[in-house]
């Protein structure tokens, strides 16, 4: 009981985000460090308004350089899973590996900004066949985040 309380508290002290993704993704984001500076990102959104996706992943921070003296950048990067359903042809499932790079600016106060990319690798099952997921080119638009941290 001690090791449960312990961890929950250990978890609300860590930093958070949330906020959207904007670009060809339009997304609701939550971001968790969980190690030093890498974090765990979920997202819930759309891809080009075609599908409902569902999106977690695991982002390493590489490097954060002192650019400035208030505020601190950070590039990052990780792999994550994605699925979802698509509602432009019919029932669709997809189900993929994403890769995700950016660099974010967290500001003195409680803003981040981020730019990144994040294509998905998978598949798309429908009601008769299956085929890869061509649209994954998607992810290789720049897309900006921003998110209230807290």
């Amino acid at each position: 009981m001690i090791a449960a309380l312990a961890v929950t508290f250990a978890a609300q002290a860590q930093p958070k985000g949330l906020g959207a993704t904007l670009g060809y993704n339009m997304n609701i984001s939550y971001q968790h460090t969980v190690h030093n500076s890498d974090f765990i990102e979920t997202s819930l959104g759309t891809a080009g308004f075609e599908s409902l996706d569902i999106y977690a992943g695991y982002n390493f921070m590489i490097a954060q350089p002192a650019w400035t003296s208030r505020g601190e950048w950070g590039f990052y990067a990780g792999p994550g899973l994605a699925m979802g359903t698509g509602f432009d042809d019919g029932y669709a499932f997809s189900l993929g590996f994403t890769a995700q790079v950016g660099l974010e600016y967290t500001f003195w106060f409680p803003l981040q900004l981020s730019l990144d990319l994040r294509p998905r690798f998978g598949f798309i099952v429908g009601a008769d066949h299956v085929w890869f997921h061509e649209s994954a080119l998607y992810g290789f638009t720049p897309t900006l985040s921003i998110r209230y941290r807290f």
